[in-house]
């Protein structure tokens, strides 16, 4: 099935370095926000009228979804969507989808890092507006976005440049 697939391509380097600079920046701004300015003994901490910094342990996914399956469910189920990512990201063919596949794979393992440590993922910021309040997210959910939204671009851009 996977014979098709090369595990190791022209930008799985760029790729790399991506995921470990993600999950990097995500795993120490937890470290630093749960064990250094000690956020569950001084939230919510009121940054701005519509943004806050507070500590929720998500058991779940986006909004909290799936959080009745347990921890492992999800530590495997994110392990094997990496796992296809990487697949993903070894035969991209430009430099763009290597660093928003790496962003998303980052970000992603950031989280399974947290469920294996605490069984919950660890979310800090909180945005809120006119009564809204979005889900609680953190660095890692940032990246998995921004990667996201990049291979979003990288595809709009492959489409208008087949257009002319």
């Amino acid at each position: 099935m996977f014979k098709d697939y090369a595990i190791w391509g022209r930008f799985a380097p760029i790729g790399l370095v991506l995921i470990a600079i993600t999950f990097g920046i995500d795993q120490a701004h937890k470290w630093w926000m749960l064990y250094v300015y000690k956020i569950a003994d001084v939230q919510p901490v009121n940054i701005t009228p519509f943004f806050d910094l507070i500590l929720v342990w998500n058991t779940g996914v986006s909004y909290g979804w799936f959080n009745s399956l347990g921890p492992w469910v999800l530590i495997v189920g994110q392990l094997l969507i990496s796992i296809v990512l990487w697949l993903w990201l070894a035969g991209s063919k430009d430099r763009l989808s290597a660093i928003a596949t790496g962003m998303i794979i980052g970000g992603a393992l950031g989280n399974v890092a947290d469920r294996l440590m605490y069984e919950a993922v660890a979310d800090f910021f909180h945005l809120y507006a006119f009564g809204f309040n979005w889900y609680v997210f953190n660095l890692a959910d940032v990246a998995i976005v921004a990667g996201a939204a990049l291979l979003v671009y990288g595809s709009l851009g492959d489409v208008m440049r087949k257009k002319t």
